[in-house]
């Protein structure tokens, strides 16, 4: 049976998920009406990740949400980095998924928020400007695209493999052994990879349904536990790159960021691909 409106509202969570909702919405409203005059203004890093004037905006709005109705909670956003407080709580900002997509005229981007308390995700929120549909998550409360939940993928390996995500994080050189022995890997043997250069898409397909798998090397910490948990939400297992238990967590180097999530067949499927290109 459906939740009732009484029932959402005081559901754990339900405030922090309105406001991080409508932020994420609010932004990405922003981007979408000057997605076409977008400017970068600054360099990440060696291998070329940039950071436009809408990343610096959309973070705006989002930050001033936030300190409006939080202003006791830390927030980690990409741009602005740590706003430090005293407390378990942690807002995680990537208020432009995809920055290097809009930066070339790419329409492939997300606006994504995340609360974690002591680390774990309990509230996650993806917003896609271009087709205006927001994804969101509450730990323990399933995953939902406004009224109707999100199946997650269906486990069944397909006869012609699976569609798998990848991310790997800016840390990571273009030259990087390990992340090239797993790219080529999957791809030789699933259907599709998909770099998408804005994960929070790649989530949001997940647990939707409409890709099987998702497989990550040292993935960003700003932008996955908001994702993961959208996925997590629908079912989706996640393990290590050794087949280990994988614990979504925002805290901790990169390297404890290696994944793959799956279902069912399919999840052993990828853990047998990522094996060889592990032993190769």
């Amino acid at each position: 049976m459906p939740s009732s409106a009484s029932d959402r509202d005081t559901a754990p969570y339900a405030h922090e998920t309105r406001v991080a909702v409508a932020a994420a919405e609010e932004a990405g409203a922003l981007l979408r009406g000057r997605f076409g005059v977008a400017r970068a203004v600054g360099v990440k890093d060696a291998e070329g990740d940039v950071v436009t004037d809408l990343d610096l905006a959309a973070e705006k709005i989002i930050l001033a949400r936030l300190q409006t109705h939080f202003p006791h909670d830390r927030i980690l956003s990409e741009e602005a980095g740590l706003l430090d407080a005293v407390g378990r709580r942690t807002w995680l900002v990537d208020p432009l998924d995809g920055s290097n997509n809009v930066a070339i005229g790419l329409t492939a981007y997300a606006v994504g928020i995340g609360l974690c308390v002591d680390g774990a995700p309990v509230v996650g929120v993806v917003h896609e400007p271009v087709t205006g549909h927001t994804w969101q998550a509450v730990r323990g409360g399933g995953a939902a695209c406004g009224p109707d939940r999100l199946p997650g993928p269906s486990g069944a390996l397909p006869r012609s493999g699976p569609v798998v995500a990848w991310t790997q994080g800016h840390a990571v050189g273009r030259a990087d052994p390990v992340a090239a022995g797993l790219r080529g890997r999957l791809e030789r043997r699933a259907r599709r990879v998909l770099q998408l250069w804005a994960p929070l898409l790649g989530w949001s397909m997940l647990a939707r349904g409409a890709i099987d798998g998702f497989v990550g090397y040292r993935a960003e910490g700003i932008d996955f536990p908001a994702g993961a948990l959208l996925a997590a939400e629908t079912g989706v297992e996640f393990r290590t790159l050794s087949g280990g238990p994988f614990t979504v967590d925002a805290t901790g180097p990169d390297t404890d960021r290696c994944f793959v999530a799956a279902r069912a067949d399919t999840l052993a499927y990828l853990l047998d691909v990522v094996g060889e290109a592990r032993a190769a």
